[in-house]
């Protein structure tokens, strides 16, 4: 009792001591306490320790009221006073945070800390009373000032750091440790500009040296680059307080910037830049990862507040790593590949999360915030005219490089593991998903978008990467994702932005039109043109298509000359590989020339069209004219693009010949002549009625004719050529009817269906091929069955024959035709007036069966398939792209990469020595070949030849005097005659 007794009034005299504010009082009560009879330990340590604080505490309070700037010089033992200080309270604020847990110390406790408020509070007194009166000149002033800073910063961190032990004062640390930073920096920046004005005043007056100034010179850049190094600790502490440090976090990374910016202007101080951004990199890095493998674990939406409380961190250690790599940028090059990580990582971090269908809105926020300031990391080095050319390419290779590391497995990788694999430090590891190369790409369409604010030898650089582009787009994990993955994009000024959710595609296509506009400009331009050219024919129809965009972008908006030259051009090129072999060819040279023509004038204006047009007209009726002519239009040349007058000259001859063509047509034609291209007019009006105003007193009965004719020549005609021919003309004439609906209503559609049911349903198809084609355009005029009256009777051979068409179409098993076969029986169902429709199914239809089993036919089934077939006809399509459709264009795209890379490895320049060398074997060998129509023309000679000869004969002996006009006669005979024989001579006809 008495011990309690005793600490009573031990905690009664130090409180009465504190509280005091009379220095004879306190002096008084000071002696007061060595009446007090102390037996414990830890009383006599509390009263020793909280006479130390109150004294200490004292001193303070003094020396603060004494504390003026007017002092200037006079503030060195204030300086020493606040350094002694920090020392003290550094060395007991560990143990007294840890002396927290027992209770008895708690009231000592609260007086330290109340010292420790007051020193840091003191200490900034002291430096802001020094920021209106820098000296220089006082060597003594200069190390304590340094040591002062050196010993408040690390008061401040420990301060800082031991805030979560100590609640009850942690925000008035807060307050006073943001006080504190922010004094030390104008302190700083003041005593920089004061060094810049000293080295300028050296600087002029070269005449005179001056050590003392070189030397205070040194002790401010010494003093900014410690200070730099103190404050990059603080704001490291700061990152990982949470939001209690926010003030901190601010001020002190601001600070840092701050003097960098002088100190580089004022003093060029060393500082270690590299390790600062790398810093600023890792405190990004980690807040990204953090908030990506939490939301990976939820399942519920991410809101755009919480999206924006993660990313908002993110984008301040950004910015203030792209402003000092833009102030040192040639010390930023050394970590050149951390910035572009940083970059890819958050490239890959949008990917992933476009992904989940929960990170949406987080995905869109971070498009917003750390889209263009991620490109900003190296686009700082690529706009620095300190970085060299060579140092630029590096880093475009360090973006863009040739090498990838994909697992074809990455579709099995989990949310969770991909975050991980983001992250990796390891580069070769976050390189085995799909997604490194997809987040290259993005950053790709990035940098193409903003090449306005690139220097032209880096635009050099990018466009030398558009090959690179191509090669990563062919392989079969990145192809579907373009095609099918959409990403927000921020579009529109920094005052009005507008984010659009669109495909990698369209952002590719959109991202390389700006860079053509910007490289049209500058030296780029010609390796652009270059790579367009070089890839017009590129073997992948995706790289085909962008290159094809472009080159129509381009023919919107160049000048007349240069669309002109472009068309021109091609044109010859179209005109140098026609050939009748190749026009039927879908995958031929003529065929992809025409098509790229047509794409290109659907683009421009009229004059391009009529340019077009007239060069392939140009030739007349030739047979290189009507090559070109059957390509242009069979790849969809529209005549409507035409200028009035040309249009309807074309229109004129394209019905012309089509009337004098079926008009002449007959079997014996096809066989005297079986020119792969003898159907001419036909397949022209065919190809252009899509685009052609045809009324119907132009396609009249005669074509119902004509198609009875060529069914009829297709029964009867032999494996051979003119079996080619009839076959191509059969599927253009029932495109044609299918075209035009009242032909249908013509008197001889009925011998038309059962010639149709005699050549598909009675003839075998499998032994021909060539029949088989015709069954797409087939589909197409059974669709318009739906215009005639059917009767649905047994008995009606029409019917039958109808019922006939449809069992077989329905049954086609191969996924083209079952698809058109359906949609053709859907239209047919739409306007018919039959009510059994039941008829024209058969039991064993494609859709019957089961698609995993496959070996059971059920009615009901097709009719379910077919209904979900026609809602699916006018259903919206889903965006989202589902497994199935991810995988089949995965297989697709390794069909695909496998053909490009055969095209690739074409040797072409051995392919044309092999057909020189054969070329001139054949010469060497044997006479030349000529066509089998000249060859079958001049046996037509020789035979009439004889003809005349007989009747020669005959004339002489019915006259007994032959007369002068028969003597005319027997003398142009023999010079007919010899001239027949030598062309035998010639065709090697005996």
């Amino acid at each position: 009792m008495e011990g309690g007794s005793s600490r009573a009034e031990l905690l009664c005299a130090v409180e009465a001591i504190r509280s005091s504010d009379v220095v004879e009082a306190r002096v008084q009560l000071i002696t007061g306490l060595g009446e007090l009879e102390l037996r414990e330990r830890s009383d006599i340590a509390f009263a020793v320790e909280s006479l130390v604080c109150i004294l200490h505490k004292a001193i303070v309070q003094v020396a603060t009221k004494f504390l003026k700037p007017t002092l200037c010089g006079g503030l060195t033992p204030f300086l020493t006073l606040g350094a002694q200080a920090s020392i003290w309270c550094k060395k007991h604020l560990q143990m007294t945070i840890m002396s927290m847990e027992e209770s008895q110390e708690e009231e000592h406790c609260m007086m330290f800390y109340g010292l420790l408020l007051d020193v840091l509070t003191f200490c900034s007194a002291s430096f802001t009373a020094l920021v209106q009166y820098p000296s220089l000149a006082d060597n003594t002033l200069m190390n304590v000032l340094e040591s002062s800073l050196l010993e408040q910063l690390n008061l401040t961190k420990d301060s800082l750091l031991g805030t979560e032990g100590i609640q009850s004062v942690s925000s008035e640390i807060v307050k006073v440790a943001h006080t504190v930073i922010n004094s030390v920096v104008k302190l700083c920046e003041d005593y920089c500009q004061s060094g810049n004005h000293l080295r300028e005043r050296s600087e002029k007056d070269l005449s005179t040296t001056d050590t003392e100034g070189a030397g205070d010179i040194n002790y401010v850049a010494n003093m900014a680059k410690h200070t730099v190094e103190k404050l990059c600790e603080l704001g490291t502490i700061a990152a990982s307080g949470g939001g209690t440090l926010v003030s901190i976090l601010n001020i002190t990374w601001k600070g840092v910037v701050t003097l960098l910016q002088i100190g580089k202007a004022a003093l060029e101080v060393n500082f270690n830049v590299a390790d600062i951004i790398l810093t600023l990199i890792s405190l990004a890095n980690e807040s990204l990862r953090c908030a990506a493998e939490n939301w990976s674990l939820l399942k519920e939406s991410i809101s755009q507040a919480g999206a924006r409380r993660s990313f908002v961190p993110v984008k301040f250690y950004l910015v203030n790593a792209v402003k000092i790599a833009s102030l040192y940028p040639c010390q930023s090059y050394g970590v050149h590949r951390q910035l572009t990580h940083c970059a890819l990582m958050i490239a890959n971090t949008k990917i992933q999360m476009c992904h989940e269908e929960h990170l949406k809105i987080a995905s869109e926020v971070l498009s917003e915030l750390l889209d263009q300031t991620s490109m900003n990391l190296f686009n700082s080095l690529l706009n620095s005219d300190e970085v060299n050319q060579e140092m630029k390419f590096e880093i475009l290779d360090c973006l863009f490089r040739d090498e990838t590391y994909i697992d074809e497995n990455s579709n099995a990788i989990n949310c969770t593991k991909a975050v991980d694999k983001i992250f990796s430090a390891n580069s070769k590891v976050m390189f085995r998903t799909r997604i490194p190369s997809l987040g290259r790409i993005l950053l790709l369409a990035c940098l193409l978008r903003s090449s306005h604010d690139i220097e032209g030898d880096v635009r050099l650089g990018i466009t030398r990467k558009l090959g690179w582009l191509f090669d990563i787009l062919v392989h079969e994990e990145v192809y579907p994702s373009i095609l099918s993955m959409t990403i927000p994009q921020l579009y529109g000024t920094k005052k009005t932005p507008e984010l659009v959710w669109e495909t990698v595609f369209a952002l590719l296509i959109h991202s390389l039109k700006s860079f053509m506009i910007v490289a049209y400009s500058s030296t780029a331009w010609g390796e652009v043109e270059a790579f367009l050219l070089d890839n017009f024919f590129h073997p992948h129809f995706l790289c085909w298509e962008i290159i094809m965009e472009l080159w129509c972008f381009m023919m919107r908006y160049a000048e007349t000359d240069v669309v002109n030259d472009v068309i021109d051009k091609l044109c010859l090129c179209l005109k140098s590989v026609a050939s009748v072999e190749a026009v039927f060819v879908d995958d031929s040279s003529l065929r992809k020339v025409a098509r790229s023509i047509n794409m290109l004038v659907s683009c421009g204006t009229t004059s391009v069209a009529d340019r077009v047009y007239n060069f392939v007209t140009s030739g007349g009726v030739s047979l290189s004219s009507s090559v070109m002519n059957v390509a242009l239009l069979a790849e969809g040349f529209s005549l409507n693009l035409l200028s009035d007058n040309l249009r309807g000259i074309a229109k004129q001859r394209i019905i012309s010949a089509y009337d004098e063509f079926i008009g002449g047509f007959s079997s014996m034609l096809l066989n005297a002549c079986p020119s792969r291209l003898l159907g001419a007019p036909l397949f022209v009006l065919c190809a252009s009625l899509p685009s052609l105003q045809v009324a119907e007193s132009d396609v009249d009965e005669k074509t119902v004719k004509f198609l009875a004719d060529i069914l009829q020549s297709c029964t009867h005609s032999p494996e051979n050529v003119a079996s080619d021919i009839c076959s191509k003309l059969l599927g253009q004439t029932l495109a044609i009817v299918s075209n035009m609906t009242h032909l249908y209503a013509c008197n001889g559609m009925d011998k038309v269906i059962m010639k149709l049911q005699n050549l598909f349903i009675t003839r075998p198809l499998a032994a021909d091929a060539k029949l088989y084609q015709c069954k797409v355009d087939l589909a197409l005029f059974m669709a318009g069955l739906g215009h005639i009256e059917i009767e649905e009777r047994d008995e009606c051979p029409k019917s039958t024959a109808i019922w006939e068409l449809y069992h077989m179409l329905l049954r086609e098993q191969h996924w083209a035709l079952t698809h058109l076969a359906i949609k053709a029986f859907g239209h047919f169902a739409a306007r018919t007036s039959c009510n059994q429709l039941w008829r024209f199914v058969p039991q064993n239809a494609a859709l019957s069966y089961d698609l995993s089993q496959g070996n059971e036919a059920n009615e009901e089934r097709f009719m379910s398939e077919f209904k979900k077939f026609l809602e699916k006809e006018v259903a919206l399509l889903k965006t989202f792209p589902c497994t199935e459709q991810l995988q089949m264009l995965r297989k697709e795209a390794l069909i695909l990469k496998v053909t490009t890379q055969k095209s690739q490895n074409i040797d072409v320049e051995a392919i044309r020595h092999e057909r020189a060398e054969l070329i001139c074997e054949n010469r060497s060998n044997k006479k030349r070949k000529v066509p089998d129509e000249i060859s079958k023309g001049v046996e037509l000679l020789q035979s009439g030849l004889k003809v005349i000869s007989d009747g020669l004969s005959l004339w002489e002996k019915t006259e007994a005097c032959p007369s002068e006009l028969h003597d005319k006669f027997l003398v142009n005979f023999s010079c007919l005659k010899d001239v027949i024989t030598h062309l035998a001579g010639l065709a090697h006809i005996d």
